[in-house]
């Protein structure tokens, strides 16, 4: 079915009105081309009252009381349905204040006119219904104007909500990304890292290996590189400029500190846990933070500075934890990378977004230092 436009429809509306005001008038007396003429003059301006609304209404009235003036008689009222309808588009067009003023100085112009032309009281039948008439005229416009004031602020909700609903899930989706970068760098990547390590340590310290075993160490150590090289292309393709900071949410903590340390210590490295005040639980952010820190440094001393001396200390404060992680100068020449890699990223975008701060490089002795401080109240600070 065709709908029309909004321009066609208010021509078909003046087109109507116009017939019916020429077919009323006709019905009691003969329509000579001045009554034709001003019935069009009033009708025709409504084909652009949207446009126009104030203009189109002051010409109509105009024209209708020119129409009146050229017929007297009671039977030139049904010319009024043309103001009245410009006064509708007024009041849906501008404010309910204005809407309501010019609505009453118009049928007070109405009234006063009439009064003039013809014999009549102020409060006759014709005027008060004339009355009722405009002032349902700008009741009608102003519900109308309501009611598209609403539907096109639902219509903005939703799609604001439509927005938010695809910026909440475009949202999850990188947070899961980064924090599966994250969990294989911190975790596939340690294991790695100690294998191609710990195949490195074996290779070297066997007194002539059987040529077999020499073979699959060396497949050991070329392999696991080869892995951790394809790891961090991986990395790399899952973190993305600007991406923020992901969440972090527990999966193991402080408590397995123990199991951390023992397994460097097999892979050679001498460390030293050292624990500053009074062990407490912490929240769980800082939980998963600190044995994460302490994690990745203790890698990066197994991968560039060799097997030097480590110590690890946990300083527990009121409203922090302090970690250190200090490494003596290294048995082999310092990486010159050491400190520029995604695993130092990793830590610090994990401790800012619990509130804390990192520090890390190199000790005035060689050796290097990674600082973090984390945001950790006690319970009774709490």
């Amino acid at each position: 079915m065709h709908v029309l436009s909004r321009r066609h429809a208010n021509i078909v509306i003046a087109v109507v009105v116009w017939a019916v005001v020429v077919a009323t008038t006709a019905a009691r007396q003969p329509v000579d081309g001045v009554a034709v003429l001003l019935g069009a003059l009033a009708c025709a301006p409504l084909a652009g009252r949207q446009r126009y609304p104030f203009a189109v209404l002051v010409v109509s009235a105009v024209a209708a009381e020119a129409y009146f003036v050229h017929y007297p008689a009671h039977q030139g009222s049904v010319v009024l349905a043309a103001p009245l309808i410009a006064l509708y588009t007024l009041a849906e067009a501008t404010t309910r204040r204005r809407a309501l003023i010019i609505g009453v100085l118009a049928v007070l112009a109405f009234v006063g006119f009439h009064a003039l032309i013809r014999p009549t009281v102020w409060l006759g039948a014709d005027n008060i219904a004339l009355a009722a008439l405009g002032g349902l005229a700008v009741a009608a416009g102003d519900a109308s104007r309501n009611r598209r004031a609403y539907l096109a602020e639902a219509q903005a909700r939703a799609a604001h909500a439509e927005a938010d609903r695809e910026a909440e899930a475009q949202r999850r989706v990188t947070e899961d990304r980064l924090r599966i970068a994250r969990d294989l760098h911190d975790a596939v990547g340690h294991h790695l890292a100690l294998i191609h390590v710990q195949a490195g340590v074996v290779a070297h310290v066997l007194d002539d290996p059987p040529r077999p075993a020499r073979e699959a160490l060396e497949h050991i150590r070329v392999a696991s590189k080869a892995a951790l090289g394809e790891l961090g292309d991986t990395i790399v393709l899952l973190r993305q400029p600007g991406d923020p900071a992901a969440p972090v949410q527990p999966v193991v903590g402080l408590a397995g500190l123990d199991e951390l340390l023992g397994s460097f210590r097999r892979a050679g490295l001498v460390v030293t846990e050292q624990v500053v005040g009074t062990v407490r639980p912490v929240p769980g952010g800082a939980d998963l933070t600190g044995y994460r820190i302490i994690q990745e440094a203790l890698t990066n001393v197994r991968k560039h500075a060799g097997i030097p001396d480590v110590t690890v200390r946990l300083t527990y404060r009121p409203d922090t934890l302090r970690i250190d992680v200090d490494n003596a100068p290294p048995d082999r020449p310092a990486d010159p990378d050491r400190g520029a890699g995604l695993g130092l990223i990793g830590m610090r975008e994990r401790v800012t977004a619990l509130g804390g701060t990192l520090r890390a490089g190199p000790r005035p002795d060689g050796g290097y230092r990674v600082t973090a401080e984390l945001p950790a109240p006690s319970a009774a600070a709490t």
